[in-house]
């Protein structure tokens, strides 16, 4: 990751791309994972061989939930750090829509684009980022999202 950076300077680069993240491969054994840990066993996601004959994915697909859930490590290594920072949470998001399966044994990644970021108080930064989670080889994203990250900060740091 890189060195971290100022509040300011993260103000400063709303409107552009922050980063993209490594691929992530979606393989049955993740989705299988995700439907205990959700308790979701729709056949889409875990019976492929009912996938393949009863749906028009060919196969099974990824819950849309785990494509959302991993945004936070497709993050990891992209989203610059806060100097000052004292903790990072996930405020949550303002919109998101599933716009494309993603079959399993698909890989994905996502794009960073640094809508905005404000003070909400000289210990509080509101970064939005606009999201998109690719499917390599597909012509439609898995996902758009607006995010919400809200960065606490140990003590006033200086805009600049």
């Amino acid at each position: 990751m890189n060195e971290p950076i100022s509040a300011g300077d993260l103000e400063l680069r709303a409107g552009g791309e922050i980063g993209v993240s490594r691929w992530f491969v979606i393989d049955q054994t993740r989705i299988d994972a995700f439907a205990d840990v959700i308790d979701d066993h729709q056949f889409i996601h875990v019976d492929p061989e009912r996938a393949s004959r009863e749906t028009p994915f060919g196969g099974t697909i990824a819950h849309g939930f785990l494509s959302l859930s991993l945004l936070t490590a497709m993050g990891q290594g992209v989203l610059p750090a806060i100097a000052g920072e004292a903790m990072v949470i996930n405020y949550g998001f303002d919109r998101v829509r599933f716009l494309a399966p993603v079959k399993s044994g698909a890989r994905v990644r996502a794009r960073f684009v640094l809508s905005e970021a404000t003070r909400r108080s000289d210990r509080e930064l509101v970064a939005r980022y606009a999201v998109t989670v690719e499917i390599e080889g597909g012509g439609k994203p898995a996902l758009a999202a607006d995010w919400i990250i809200l960065t606490l900060l140990k003590e006033q740091v200086n805009a600049a």
